[in-house]
């Protein structure tokens, strides 16, 4: 058999392999084919081998691998009037072919529009230090409204984490002026507590003293003795004050006046 009895047989041939090619589909097993027959919705086939009749049938290939969505930096108003630059990031994964290519579009695109629209409106709602301080929570708040409103596009939103909350300068500065008076208020509050617990205990020594007259002395020769461990040559000898108290007395008794003698009435005449 000659070559050119082959000619006329290569033509069918090759379209018969271009054929089987552009029908014989393989899908791993992270992807699923939704498959369409003349334009109508047939089912949702794969993984592995899938022939797909060319001109007939269509598939598309829907990764339901979990897809890390960035959140693009949204100005945000917050309730307490402060602007702030916030950025998020979005993990969320096909649950649903079907629904993911019949009822949407595009389904990253419109998951990554709602995304920033629902941050805006969610953290509008909070003060500043609740952006700050409760992340967790406003996490959770982001990640159920933007779950309930993906479940009928057959998305499942994971996860939503806030990763930035960017002030300006002059915000940053009466952050630092309220934190630091925050700190000095502290301080204060201890110091006081401090005063009274101590205040307390020496009420409560004063009273065991008084009851026992030896142990005012024996707490002077204690202050005494640990006077004379250090290097000064000045020594405060402490002085009791009943005996001041007694001086006091006399002085005042030494230059009192005395009293004039009464007057009689004989006298006069």
């Amino acid at each position: 058999m000659n070559i050119t009895d082959l000619i006329p047989y290569i033509a069918p041939t090759v379209v018969l392999l271009l054929i089987l090619g552009a029908a014989i589909k393989i899908l791993p097993e992270y992807e699923r084919g939704v498959v369409f027959f003349l334009g109508r919705f047939q089912g949702v086939k794969g993984p592995g081998l899938i022939i797909v009749i060319p001109g007939i049938q269509q598939i598309v290939r829907v990764d339901l691998r979990v897809i890390v969505l960035d959140v693009p930096s949204q100005d945000v108003i917050s309730k307490d009037n402060v602007t702030v630059h916030v950025n998020a990031v979005l993990y969320f994964r096909v649950v649903d072919p079907e629904r993911a290519i019949i009822r949407v579009e595009d389904f990253g695109s419109a998951t990554s529009q709602l995304a920033q629209t629902t941050l805006r409106s969610v953290l509008g709602k909070h003060d500043l230090d609740e952006m700050l301080s409760e992340r967790d929570k406003l996490n959770s708040d982001i990640q159920e409204i933007i779950d309930s409103q993906t479940e009928e596009w057959g998305i499942k939103v994971a996860n939503v984490e806030i990763k930035h909350v960017d002030l300006n300068e002059s915000m940053i500065r009466a952050i630092a002026r309220q934190a630091e008076a925050e700190r000095e208020r502290r301080a204060k509050v201890i110091h006081a507590e401090g005063e009274l617990q101590a205040s307390k205990k020496l009420v409560e020594a004063a009273e065991v003293m008084s009851r026992n007259s030896g142990a005012m002395q024996l707490r002077y020769m204690q202050t005494l003795a640990d006077m004379s461990n250090t290097n000064s040559s000045t020594i405060v000898f402490p002085l009791p004050l009943e005996m001041m108290s007694t001086f006091m007395g006399k002085s005042s008794t030494k230059t009192s006046p005395e009293p004039e003698a009464p007057k009689n009435d004989n006298d006069d005449s």
